[in-house]
């Protein structure tokens, strides 16, 4: 979960991978680096965020570059376990992204053969072991050693007497961008929107030999060809844009990002005819927010299809899988989510159609699943899912209404974004400051609602610290309740529908047992305010568009409560965005 960037060409690479780490924070902001070959190797890296130190990097040199932020796996991050990694001449520099899993062996094994290591890493291994296969041509080097690695990796290698970048990717993302005279690489898209659109992404087993006259890929010894695609996001889409954090832009983004996600997937017939033969089941995979949102598929489909799902954490599926024949979709932001590709690999090879939902073209999902609907949330930069969220759920709803070919359904997504418009502009100041002051915080709902509720307590803990719990609102009395009192507020999600009587009757023994209550419904309910302490009235809606305003709600009552605080809101600690280890 560490981002990596390389250049060479015709411009000083120092500048241009110093930006592109910025841009790539997200993905690791706990220590940073880069080395520079311009005849010899010059290096730079440092604890602590790039953000905040990249000038100290200014004064290398060189027009062929590798850098990384790290988001620590092996060894605490501070200076000398912060990237690239030197071999023991000082010759060699590597930078990595994924875990060695072999490494404890393989660093036993080189210290007995006389190497001396610097830092705590896995990734030290790779530099040590590229001095040992290196007789003066760095790709072959690299070659002899990827067999030896177990586990995952991108990695970028510079050598001094060797003017190119060497790149391979297994189980971690790895795109090349084609410019003018100049080769960018990087793990995702994101620093590359800034000098060309045009990209080469990886697959798993490729090696890649940037040169100064162009990209040369091999998978086992073979020369390879790889498609150049057009990146479509615009530049200004991964910029704030005048917000104050990218998870306010992000926000305020939704009620488009739902418009064009279920406008996509409306037009993706293929794809969608994958779910036509699901009649029996389904089974969904996804780790996170995905699972949330995953979990809102359950019963959506199980309401309006009659189509019974079961829903998989990503991490727990590859250990205990129960036996399948029916098709598995995968959700995944980044389409590269370890766990979530190891349960789709092993829900291919048992023979059952696989479906992946991303937002990323061009990931690793989208090559092994055999149909891949995309949502339309464009780049997310702030570490806590947004719009993206929102983008699997309206992704969600249209799969639901093409699977039920309901015309009533389908006629109300039309209207969903323009109500999670509407709900924006809502205060929240009462509620931001009870939450504030809070300790732990309980989210409850039913139903639909449930799902929701995980999700607006996940938002709350990773980005403002505040321990909070989601919960099936019935579920409170078989222990939670033990935990309530006056400092621990309660956010009840208590809109109309068939539940609404029995979470009237929970939010009432909630009070009765001294916690106060934030309760969100809707505007003109009569008897919601009259028993909770504070009321968030959203605009009047069906049971579709209530899933995603309460949701945005739940994302801005988190924001404002953060922001409130003073917390770092789009680099949370210990977090990353693109979970790509398991």
């Amino acid at each position: 979960m560490c981002g990596i960037v390389g250049y060479i060409g015709r411009r000083q690479a120092a500048r241009i991978i110093i930006d592109g780490l910025k841009k790539l924070e997200y993905r690791g902001y706990d220590s940073f680096g880069l080395a520079t070959l311009n005849g010899d190797i010059s290096l730079a890296k440092k604890g602590g965020r790039i953000s905040d130190a990249g000038s100290n990097t200014a004064g290398l040199s060189g027009r062929i570059g590798i850098g990384h932020t790290r988001w620590a796996t092996h060894g605490i991050p501070n200076d000398q376990n912060a990237h690239p990694h030197l071999d023991c001449t000082g010759k060699i520099a590597v930078v990595h992204n994924g875990i060695i899993e072999n490494y404890a062996e393989l660093r036993r094994d080189l210290t007995a053969r006389g190497h001396t290591f610097r830092s705590d890493t896995d990734t030290e291994v790779i530099s040590h072991l590229v001095e040992e296969h290196f007789q003066g041509d760095l790709s072959s080097a690299v070659a002899e050693v990827l067999p030896l690695l177990e586990g995952s990796y991108a990695i970028l290698v510079i050598a001094e007497g060797d003017d190119r970048i060497i790149a391979a990717r297994k189980a971690s993302p790895l795109v090349i961008g084609i410019g003018d005279r100049e080769l960018f690489c990087a793990s995702d898209v994101t620093p590359l929107i800034d000098h060309t659109r045009r990209v080469i992404y990886l697959d798993d087993g490729d090696c890649a030999v940037l040169s100064c006259s162009g990209c040369l890929i091999t998978t086992g010894g073979e020369q390879v060809s790889r498609p150049v695609e057009e990146v479509d996001w615009d530049i200004m889409d991964a910029r704030k844009g005048g917000f104050a954090h990218y998870m306010q832009k992000e926000i305020f983004e939704q009620p488009q990002v739902f418009y064009n996600t279920v406008h996509a997937v409306r037009e993706s017939p293929e794809a969608l005819a994958y779910f036509v033969g699901s009649r029996m089941s389904l089974m969904i995979v996804a780790c996170g927010s995905s699972y949330h949102a995953a979990l809102l598929y359950k019963y959506l489909i199980e309401s309006y299809c009659d189509i019974p799902v079961r829903v998989e954490i990503g991490s727990e599926f590859k250990y205990y899988a129960p036996p399948l024949t029916v098709p598995v979709i995968g959700i995944t932001q980044s389409g590269e989510t370890a766990d979530t590709l190891a349960a789709l690999k092993m829900a291919k090879a048992w023979g059952c159609p696989t479906i992946a939902i991303t937002n990323v073209v061009g990931s690793s999902v989208t090559r092994i699943a055999d149909a891949t609907i995309y949502t339309r949330a464009g780049p997310e930069m702030s570490v806590a899912a947004t719009k993206s969220f929102i983008a699997q759920l309206a992704a969600g709803l249209q799969i639901t209404a093409f699977l039920s070919d309901n015309t009533a359904l389908e006629m109300e997504l039309n209207r969903v974004n323009i109500m999670i418009e509407d709900t924006l502009t809502i205060e929240v100041e009462d509620a931001v400051a009870l939450c504030c002051t809070a300790q732990s915080i309980f989210f409850i709902g039913r139903g639909l609602y449930y799902p929701v509720a995980l999700e607006g307590a996940l938002k709350m803990k990773e980005i403002s610290y505040i321990h909070a719990e989601g919960y099936a609102a019935g579920e409170l009395k078989h222990g939670p309740f033990a935990l309530l009192s006056p400092d621990t507020p309660v956010i009840a999600l208590a809109m109309p529908g068939k539940t609404y009587p029995v979470m009237i009757s929970n939010i009432k023994e909630i009070k009765a047992r001294g916690a106060p209550v934030i309760g969100i419904g809707i505007a003109g309910d009569s008897e919601l305010p009259e028993i909770v302490d504070l009321f968030i009235p959203l605009p009047p809606c069906n049971e579709v568009a209530g899933i995603a305003m309460a949701s945005v709600m739940l994302q801005r009552l988190a924001y404002y409560v953060a922001d409130g605080l003073g917390c770092d809101i789009d680099k949370p600690r210990n977090l990353a965005k693109s979970v790509t280890v398991e």
